[in-house]
């Protein structure tokens, strides 16, 4: 297969249909074994490239900087300008010292200056802010970001939000557009099949704001693969965020959804996976959903989703599936 490429928003950016997420490279699991090695960091990505993949996703925390330092080391060997590469800043890079955390202009310009010495290059594609801080203004936060933008660190800048976080987003793009300032123009929410919270409101205040998704855990936490069953269900499950993995995603909702996943993949000859990525990529609101994998067979299956064709009925039925109407997109 040979990923193709699609437009990203208003950035005049064309990137890769499907984008290759990091978050495992170097991450340390309960077992304190390394998820993702750094040869196996490279296998992953040689084998994204020779799909035609160019769309690279990371953030400063993924295995405590490794992520960007292993994409750093491979992008080395590469030309650079063929390349998307996208990271993120927020959470906390020192226990010890409050300051080295959140969005205050200290920490944003600090940790710009590390991405980029990690990843080995001089500017990013796009800067995601991780999350929200409530703790520094807005006003300060959407200066901070134009100031790298205007330093040519940074491209484009987006938003890696929970959807609470929609009118943040709005807010700050107001206070772009009344200063001039460079505003938001991606946004990397969670969106999926079993996961349909941007359906209330995000979606529309993104098409208002000329906001593209680029949306993360496009499977489910691994439920829209189908390698889960009902038997895996817990008694008392209570499709509760707050009860854990295990009651909040493997209900009778979400089963409900993985069925008439696994009825169109028989339709189009393709595995559960594909075509749950394959859904999020007939989206008109979407640009290239991220994928990662732990091997690079696994890879392959999800890159090969972009072969995957459903109709206008198939995709509205797997749209209807779980109770979230797709009005107005």
């Amino acid at each position: 297969m040979e990923l193709g490429y699609v437009p990203l928003g208003r950035t005049g950016l064309q990137v890769s249909e499907l984008a290759f997420g990091t978050w495992r490279f170097g991450r340390t699991t309960d077992q304190d074994s390394v998820e993702i090695t750094e040869e196996r960091a490279y296998e992953l990505l040689d084998a994204y490239e020779g799909c035609g993949g160019r769309f690279i996703d990371t953030a400063d925390i993924y295995g405590d900087g490794d992520s960007e330092r292993w994409i750093g080391n491979w992008l080395a060997e590469r030309d650079r300008s063929e390349y998307v590469i996208a990271s993120k800043v927020y959470w906390p890079t020192r226990e010890d010292n409050p300051n080295f955390r959140g969005l205050s202009r200290t920490h944003v310009r600090r940790q710009v200056d590390a991405i980029l010495d990690r990843l080995g290059t001089d500017y990013l594609d796009v800067l995601y802010i991780h999350r929200w801080d409530d703790a520094t203004p807005a006003e300060q936060l959407m200066r901070t970001l134009n100031g790298v933008v205007e330093d040519g660190k940074v491209n484009f800048l987006g938003a890696s939000t929970h959807v609470p976080d929609a009118w943040h987003v709005a807010k700050a793009n107001e206070i772009a557009k009344r200063y001039g300032f460079e505003p938001f123009t991606v946004s990397q929410p969670r969106y999926n099949l079993v996961n349909r919270e941007v359906e209330d409101t995000y979606l529309n205040m993104c098409a208002d704001y000329g906001i593209e998704l680029v949306p993360w855990s496009p499977l489910g936490q691994g439920v829209l693969t189908g390698k889960y069953s009902r038997d895996d269900m817990p008694e008392d499950s209570t499709a509760s965020e707050d009860e854990g993995w295990e009651d909040y995603y493997l209900t009778k909702a979400n089963f409900e959804v993985v069925d008439e996943v696994r009825a169109v993949a028989e339709e189009v000859d393709a595995t559960p996976a594909q075509v749950s990525l394959a859904w999020l990529m007939h989206h008109q609101s979407v640009a290239a959903p991220i994928v990662g994998a732990r091997t690079v067979e696994q890879l392959e299956e999800n890159l090969g989703a972009t072969e995957v064709e459903l109709t206008g009925e198939q995709f509205e039925r797997l749209a209807e599936s779980k109770d979230s109407p797709l009005e107005g997109i």
